[in-house]
């Protein structure tokens, strides 16, 4: 059936609508990029000087400080921890994330307990084999990700105390120059002796070697600082790369939208011509009779 003049311009008007909603939705995505990418930055600094105190820590101590449950030969679980969105208009964020965790904890065998944070990404993991056990509630700010790091780290806690993990694998995007994101992974536990010969390589940057002072206290709360800003520096990552994926998504639809638009305005015109060269033609044709 055959658009009308009326039916056009209602048309028009959703998709003027739908543009200013579009628009809208860019210029927070792009202020959330902002501020998430900024603490990403922060957290570098902050990151590598937990890095170098752990290093002079390990170089001081040369007993393995690692956690006795680290080397236990149990059959613990593995524990997941899986970063996705609770929003939609993210393009293939949380399918592919869910695709990519999939793939590598495939690979490992025996039982996974699976935490998904964000609603999204946790109803992609139940049509899984990563069945999630419970799921976190996404920050939609800077200052809420500290009591989500915080929760995170108590649950995962509670769970080695109980025996039920041995050890916890992070998954999350990450924002990169030249693309969107791409999918990361890294295992956050156990802080095992391979883990911390790597941190005892590390350099220290000037040639005064520290001396640490009540080494073991400094270690437990390096150790505690080191989880809490490794999953702090996942979420704000994984943040930024939702809002870079809703922005690109908000884009192409603002495109599309406009493109649509020029379309209907065109029909909506030539439509118009129509009906009023119509009328022109019934007036002439009304005269002419007269004449006649």
């Amino acid at each position: 059936m055959s658009d009308t003049v009326a039916s056009l311009r209602h048309k028009i008007d959703n998709a003027e609508e739908l543009e200013s909603v579009v628009r809208t939705m860019k210029a927070m995505a792009a202020s959330n990029i902002g501020q998430y990418e900024n603490a990403v930055h922060a957290l570098d600094d902050y990151y590598r000087t937990v890095q170098l105190g752990l290093a002079a820590c390990f170089r001081q101590n040369k007993t393995p400080a690692a956690d006795s449950r680290a080397t236990q030969k149990t059959a613990a679980a593995i524990g997941v921890i899986v970063f996705g969105s609770d929003q939609g208009l993210v393009g293939q964020f949380n399918e592919s994330m869910v695709d990519y965790a999939v793939d590598i904890m495939d690979k490992l065998p025996g039982k996974k307990i699976v935490w998904a944070v964000g609603a999204r990404i946790d109803s992609r993991l139940a049509e899984t084999i990563l069945q999630p056990v419970a799921g976190f509630t996404l920050p939609n700010s800077i200052n809420a990700i500290t009591p989500l790091v915080g929760q995170i780290l108590i649950e995962i806690e509670a769970q080695r105390e109980k025996g039920f993990i041995e050890q916890v694998y992070l998954f999350h995007n990450r924002p990169v120059t030249g693309s969107i994101y791409i999918p990361a992974s890294q295992r956050l536990l156990p802080l095992d002796e391979k883990w911390q010969h790597k941190l005892a390589g590390i350099s220290w940057p000037t040639q005064n070697l520290p001396e640490v002072i009540n080494s073991m206290e400094s270690l437990r709360a390096l150790l505690r600082e080191y989880l809490f800003v490794t999953l702090f520096r996942a979420c704000s990552e994984s943040l930024a790369s939702e809002n870079a994926s809703r922005l690109a998504a908000m884009q192409r639809a603002d495109k599309n939208i406009g493109e649509l638009l020029d379309d209907l305005n065109g029909t909506f015109h030539r439509l118009r011509q129509s009906g009023i060269d119509e009328e022109l033609f019934d007036v002439i044709s009304g005269y002419e009779a007269l004449q006649e």
